[in-house]
């Protein structure tokens, strides 16, 4: 007998087609047969060990968190209940071009350092891993939900070039080649970039094609968050279509957005050029979260000659008065390219966590607020901070516009995507709240999408980006990687007052067929394991 049914669910099976009644029997991880209310009538129905009464719930694919920021969270946290509460079963990691493989003991405290702010100093890892494929074999000995992994090409940069802002030498590029092909051979889906992120940003296009080259002919896809989301958007979006084109390499846009003062209403502009891309041939996917303010590291705004050399680099130029005051003119004045070539509005820049316990005052609070209150500039506030929390200080900031998220998030190729930051006191509430955010605020209130658009692109298109033949739908024969919620009740609990609330609606996820979620609490079963590119 079969391990499990699942009686009398509303099926919204990731196709975007309309919902049907349905029995939906699990057995050794799998979906075997699916009975949908016609066809049982008159007809005995299945049985199972177990049997759950699905009425009044909805039973869709499990969520796909196309931009996760949980690299060392998997490892330090079994629980994981900020992702696995949502009813994620799947996150892709190794985002925006930094993360911990590949890497040698060199590179390893290099990224470590530099990206602090995003998954915490790492001071409780064990750090058994440099290559790739050495990291999924630490994923696949257990964690909350499953997890794929993009090479970042930041990392891989620091790895062969170093920190400097410099062409690659020949010999360096074709290292950086082996290096990414390496990384797809052992199981990579594709590579990311950061470029607003040092070192990766210092890559010129030529460079970001041959290594595109590499991920293309392994049958992955270039994630990168591109050189501006401010002044130059739509010519960083152009950018990249542009180079994926040549590189005949599949492209996903990373957390899409269109933010600052000069964007606004301006979503229809990125659009019409994707539609134009995609008319021509293009393979071009996109990934939104749910939210207007975007979170990202303090250090992250400074301009990129600042950055050059590393994080001990910035220290030493932060504690200096001139090259400080350098900085402070690109940030206020110029316009940073780590600031997206807009000048840093500080009543906009408020802070979300801090490593040193020491600067928990900060948190919570605007720069400009918290200088006001020292009697201060804003900039003295920041560098304070820079310096006392060694470049750990998170951030949110305030400059998305409602209308172009919704306007991207109606777009064909969309999917979710968290961009979810799990440090700091008042982290992001994207990291806790994106998937039910999608299904109550944006289903069930606003009716920007339909449920089963909505589904679709939380499920069927990402694992289809993917390149997974099993997941994604709620088919015969697939993984039950499985969400059960009330579309009635299904919410966001987190706040930007409370970020670390859990969702309601969502009393059931499965992953392998097993409960990862069980009426409304986390159970101890780690089913998650690394899923890999598949040849």
């Amino acid at each position: 007998m079969e391990e499990l049914v699942i009686r009398d669910a509303d099926v919204v099976d990731g196709s975007g087609g309309p919902s049907y009644r349905a029995d939906v029997v699990i057995d050794h991880g799998r979906i075997v047969s699916i009975v949908q209310e016609a066809a049982a009538a008159g007809c005995q129905r299945p049985k199972a060990v177990r049997e759950l009464d699905a009425e009044g719930l909805v039973l869709s694919p499990g969520f796909i968190d196309m931009h996760a920021h949980s690299d060392l969270a998997l490892l330090r946290d079994p629980d994981h209940s900020a992702k696995a509460a949502q009813g994620v079963t799947l996150e892709v990691l190794g985002q925006d071009g930094l993360s911990y493989a590949p890497v040698d003991d060199r590179t390893l405290a290099e990224v470590r350092r530099a990206i602090t702010g995003w998954n915490g100093p790492g001071d409780d890892v064990d750090f058994d891993w440099r290559s790739v494929g050495e990291y999924l074999d630490r994923l696949d000995r257990g964690i909350a939900v499953n997890a794929a992994y993009l090479i970042p090409q930041g990392t891989v940069r620091a790895l062969a070039v170093g920190w400097e802002d410099r062409e690659a030498t020949p010999e360096e590029l074709d290292r950086m080649r082996q290096l990414v092909a390496e990384g797809m051979e052992q199981g990579a889906v594709g590579m990311s970039s950061g470029l607003t992120y040092t070192p990766g940003m210092y890559a010129k296009d030529a460079e970001l094609t041959e290594l595109c080259r590499v991920v293309a002919s392994y049958g992955g896809y270039y994630c990168p968050h591109h050189r501006s989301y401010g002044a130059g958007a739509l010519q960083a979006y152009e950018e990249m279509v542009a180079l994926t084109r040549e590189a005949g390499c599949p492209l996903h846009l990373a957390h899409a957005t269109m933010n600052f003062g000069v964007n606004k209403g301006r979503a229809p502009e990125l659009l019409t050029l994707l539609d134009d891309a995609l008319a021509a041939g293009a393979d071009i996917s996109l990934d939104t979260y749910p939210y207007t303010p975007g979170s990202t590291t303090l250090v992250a705004l400074l301009p990129s000659w600042a950055s050059e050399g590393g994080p001990e680099e910035i220290l030493k130029r932060l504690a200096d008065e001139e090259s400080a005051e350098r900085v402070r003119h690109h940030l206020e004045v110029v316009g940073a390219d780590g600031c997206h070539g807009v000048p840093v509005e500080w009543d906009t820049i408020e802070i979300s966590g801090v490593t040193v316990p020491g600067l928990a005052d900060f948190v919570g609070r605007t720069v400009r607020e918290s200088a006001a209150l020292r009697g201060e500039a804003p900039w003295v506030t920041a560098r304070r901070l820079l310096l006392d929390d060694r470049l750990g200080t998170t951030i949110l900031q305030h400059v998305g516009h409602e209308e172009n998220v919704r306007a991207i998030m109606r777009h064909p190729v969309h999917t979710g995507g968290s961009d979810g930051i799990l440090q700091g006191a008042k982290p992001h509430p994207r990291a806790y709240g994106t998937f039910p955010q999608y299904l109550g605020r944006y289903v069930r209130e606003l009716g920007v999408l339909s449920l089963e658009e909505c589904v679709a692109r939380l499920t069927a298109r990402p694992a289809a980006r993917l390149r997974l033949p099993d997941r994604g739908l709620v088919r015969e024969g697939y993984r039950a990687d499985l969400v059960l919620f009330d579309p009635a009740t299904v919410a966001a609990g987190s706040t930007f007052e409370n970020p670390r609330v859990l969702p309601t609606g969502i009393p059931y996820v499965l992953i392998d067929g097993r409960f990862v979620i069980e009426d409304g609490r986390r159970t101890d079963v780690l089913a998650g394991r690394a899923v890999r590119r598949t040849p």
